[in-house]
């Protein structure tokens, strides 16, 4: 049973997992190991110009540093692993910056590029960024690359070593690391790796693949003629390999799946057509299950029962991309992004005993003459503290399960007590609430004091990560639209209401009318709509609360989401805006694939919760029937959404599932704003959508980065637009941001020329 819950609570947990993780690293490309960076593909660079700037920006901070440079001779102050562009543009910049570094390559140098098809275009792009550091690229064929690259490698007489592979890496005492490769043992002050992951291509592990006559790479395509080739693969790779291959050979495609869901709008066209023309055959639902001598038995599923054909295969390329290589990486101390260590059931054993130790300190232990009575308040804090601190040790040794118990706690905590005084949740009843309300303010206000505080100070991270440092005017206006609108939402309520009816700012009618003057808290429904603002229609309103609710949800949300899709989630929602800004650090956590989205049936469910309790409520003095259930409708509600679903459950995943939780899975607002959103695109009325040209590279930054799960780039590889129709984009903009092709636009009435540009802003004279 045990086992069981485990294994489900690991597949929510790991939900984010792309096919290729990545390693786990911190600022300016650290890895958990101090002095060893990783940059260039393996750190996500998806592009050379991106790589190389990465590689020149790394050594700008180590040269930084005060021990950059070893005072032993015998001690190398870098050793570069890889010598790709990522790997020599920082061996340049250190070179530049008097570093003495040592360049290490399991094969040639650009080896990567080296094994392009002759004559294939190496782009520059992005076009916006100029490369950075002493490494040439322009848009150039790949042989007319590489004869520049070798002889800046010569002119600048960088100590490279090809053919000599890294084997082993340790860092000792004093610091230093001890790096062996397969020819010799070298020490160095820091480590740069730079091997990429093209160098590790996957493999179908069936007997046969290792023949010389079955490769992972397609090398010189035209060197062969008027032979029976297998291509195996779905992805533009394979599919560009068929195509040439096709010219002169017979070709064959075996693809696992039914149709090809990831390749270029471009080559679906030409794959097309070569199948009408019979130069390439398609296998598809098919398995390789075996090379033999000029053979390959492939087994293909009929619709429910298994067949296998044997093929003629003089040469066989198996173009299934690339995997990371794990077990190296492992070997080196690195971890991988989302790995979770450590035990669940000791972090949560430990979180319940910090709550039980509150309890006893709280003064809540008598029963009685029960045996409990003789636990002392002290004993209960020490126990409660002990706890605490064990969980803080585990999470230190990367138990990551300890960091959940502590998000848990923290966010129990601040919403449990929040609920109002002598309703705390259990351990904090009749305590709680007052020992938290400071300075003769409740707990409440200063809850809204530290929401807004963490949205600012995480806020104006976000808006130098995605706004200032990429000179993105979208998203520098986004993220101070969206902390606008969070402090007008705590000074309105907060001061500016009570000063309104005191100073009678708002008419001595309304001033002194108990039913407007004491509500201060229905302030927040001036940007809050019902469902989200639940209690908008109800508890005694003013009619001007009634009248503007109305307008909001129904006239005023209707009309933006026609021009905006759901954006308010993103620009102007506190909820959305504190994702946006705390939770956005983790937002490449957020949950993706097929079952993810399946999982949003849950806001339906919130949704129609909200429009039947909602009726009860409206409805329960004038038809009896209805008093009981809106009653208990109402206090279920309140505990279960707006407690544990708006606050608790979803600020604790925030560092774990991303920051969209509230809003992906249960915002009942965001649901309702989608349905108008869909309906609209559906009756062709929407001004809102993303578009994609084809320039797509198939390099998942875009899906990586969506905070609501969207397979972004499978819509850009096919040049479809993304709408409320097909997904539930909220707008954010940051797949468009990082996008290093420039393929993602927004479409009419909301993206560039209308709302705001999403272009860089002109390059300083410095630049």
């Amino acid at each position: 049973m045990l086992k069981k819950v485990r294994e489900k609570l690991e597949g929510v947990l790991t939900s984010s997992d792309l096919p290729t993780r990545r390693p786990a690293l911190k600022a300016h490309n650290e890895s958990n190991v101090p002095g060893l960076y990783i940059i260039g593909d393996l750190a996500g660079a998806p592009v050379i110009k991106l790589a190389m700037a990465q590689g020149f920006e790394v050594i700008e901070h180590i040269v930084a540093k005060p021990d950059a440079k070893s005072s032993d001779s015998g001690v190398y102050d870098l050793i570069v692993v890889g010598a790709g562009a990522a790997g020599l543009n920082a061996a340049l910049a250190a070179k530049d910056k008097g570093l003495r570094a040592l360049v290490l390559e399991k094969s040639k140098v650009a080896n990567t590029i080296e094994n392009f098809p002759e004559g294939k275009w190496v782009y520059a792009e992005p076009d916006a960024s100029p490369p950075k550091g002493k490494l040439w690229l322009d848009g150039a064929r790949k042989e007319d690359l590489l004869e520049r690259w070798n002889q800046i490698v010569n002119d600048n007489q960088l100590d490279v070593r090809p053919e000599e592979s890294l084997k082993s890496l340790h860092r000792q005492p004093d610091g230093t690391f001890l790096v062996t490769s397969d020819k010799a043992d070298y020490r160095a002050r820091r480590v740069i790796l730079a091997t990429g992951q093209r160098g590790n291509p996957r493999k179908l592990k069936v007997p046969g693949e290792e023949q010389e006559t079955v490769y992972h790479r397609l090398y010189s395509p035209r060197h062969y003629k008027n032979e029976d080739i297998l291509v195996v693969g779905g992805g533009n790779s394979a599919i560009e390999a068929a195509l040439v291959l096709a010219e002169q050979n017979r070709v064959q495609l075996s693809y696992r799946g039914s149709e090809f869901s990831r390749i270029f709008k471009d080559n679906e066209r030409k794959l097309n057509q070569a199948v009408a023309e019979k130069r390439v055959e398609l296998i598809l639902n098919s398995n390789v299950k075996e090379f033999g001598e000029r053979t390959a038995t492939i087994e293909i599923d009929r619709g429910g029962h298994q067949e296998n054909i044997t093929v003629p295969c003089h040469h066989a390329f198996v173009l299934v991309g690339a995997e990371l290589p794990v077990k190296f990486l492992k070997s080196l101390g690195i971890r991988l992004e989302n790995e979770w260590t450590g035990n669940f059931f000791r972090a949560a054993a430990l979180a319940l005993a910090v709550l039980a130790g509150l309890w006893f300190m709280g003064g809540h232990a008598h029963i009685g003459i029960h045996p409990l009575n003789s636990i002392p308040t002290l004993a209960g804090g020490a126990i409660a503290l002990a706890a605490f601190a064990a969980l803080i040790g585990l999470g230190l040794k990367q138990d990551r399960y300890a960091w959940l118990g502590i998000s848990f706690l923290a966010c129990y905590t601040v919403y449990g007590v929040k609920v109002g005084a002598g309703a705390e949740f259990w351990p904090y009843r009749d305590w709680g609430y007052g020992v938290l309300s400071l300075f003769n303010r409740p707990w409440s206000f200063w809850y809204t004091v530290l929401y807004t505080l963490l949205m600012t100070v995480f806020g104006i991270q976000a808006l130098k990560r995605w706004g200032l440092d990429r000179k993105d005017r979208f998203q520098i206006w986004r993220y101070v639209s969206l902390l606008s609108f969070q402090w007008a939402m705590f000074l309105i309520p907060e001061f500016l209401f009570q000063w309104a009816v005191k100073y009678q700012w708002v008419g001595a009618k309304l001033a002194t009318d108990p039913t407007f003057a004491q509500q201060s808290w229905r302030a927040y429904g001036i940007v809050y709509a019902w469902p989200l603002f639940f209690y908008t229609f109800f508890f005694n309103p003013h009619i001007i609360w009634v009248i503007w609710g109305i307008l909001l949800t129904f006239v005023i949300i209707p009309i933006f989401v026609l021009w905006h899709g759901k954006r308010y989630c993103s620009w102007i929602c506190g909820c959305g805006g504190l994702a946006e800004t705390f939770g956005d650090r983790w937002r490449h956590l957020a949950p993706k694939g097929r079952t993810s989205i399946k999982w949003e049936w849950m806001n339906h469910a919130v949704l129609g919760a909200a429009v039947l309790v909602t009726g009860f409520i409206l409805l329960k003095d004038t038809v009896t029937l209805f008093r009981t259930p809106a009653d208990w409708g109402g206090e279920i509600y309140h505990f279960a959404v707006d407690v544990w679903l708006v606050g608790i459950l979803p600020v604790t995943l925030y560092p774990f599932l991303g920051g969209k939780v509230w809003c992906r899975y249960w915002c009942p607002l965001a649901k309702l704003m989608h349905l108008f959103s869909k309906a609209y695109t559906k009756l062709g009325w929407s001004r809102f959508e993303i578009r994609a040209n084809d320039k797509c590279i198939g390099c998942t930054e875009c899906s990586r980065n969506c905070q609501v799960g969207i397979d972004v780039m499978n819509f850009a590889l096919k040049q479809d637009s993304i709408t409320n129709e097909n997904s539930s984009c909220i707008g954010c903009g940051i797949c468009v941001s990082v996008c290093p092709m420039d393929t993602l636009s927004f479409g009419p009435g909301v993206g560039r020329g209308q709302l705001v540009q999403i272009q860089p802003l002109p390059a300083s004279p410095q630049q």
